[in-house]
């Protein structure tokens, strides 16, 4: 995993995942009007179970599935809050896909799932998991943040 790569906060700060380096991360893009969005919740509870040992959920706004994430920054922020809580690093609106792919998704999209297909991200709240020494694994969308496969993942970084 690059670290250099450089992103925004949803209030548009300047940072790269340099700040995250060393910490155990769960990379998801997130939209607010999608049939998956009730997954903010299962985000927020594995981000309050497991923040004191070095683990952070970082969510992605993106647009490019059935324009589910129409809202501007402070929008999101507002939803994001208001209906779920959600206290993990939020950064600004990206493309996951296509031509203008954010770098970030150009590394993680390279990364294969459990059957062995890396490529695009197949729809909102596609999953990566990032260990401290930087290794990937790849979580697709209907996979929730409670599953048990990604809760043993998400154990075995933390050890």
């Amino acid at each position: 995993m690059r670290y250099d790569i450089k992103l925004r906060t949803l209030e548009g700060d300047p940072c790269s995942l340099e700040d995250y380096r060393g910490q155990t991360l769960l990379i998801v893009n997130v939209a607010s009007k999608c049939g998956l969005t009730p997954q903010y919740q299962q985000l927020q509870e594995l981000q309050d179970e497991y923040q004191d040992r070095g683990f952070s959920v970082l969510g992605f706004p993106c647009n490019q599935f059935g324009a589910q994430e129409p809202g501007s920054a402070d929008e999101i922020r507002e939803f994001c809050s208001a209906q779920y809580g959600v206290s993990f690093p939020m950064f600004e609106k990206l493309s996951v896909n296509g031509p203008d792919r954010h770098p970030l998704y150009v590394e993680l999209t390279a990364t294969p799932d459990a059957a062995g297909k890396a490529g695009d991200i197949e729809w909102n709240f596609e999953k990566f998991l990032v260990t401290p020494d930087g290794a990937v694994r790849r979580f697709r969308p209907k996979t929730k943040p409670d599953d048990a496969a990604l809760k043993q993942a998400i154990e075995s970084a933390l050890a």
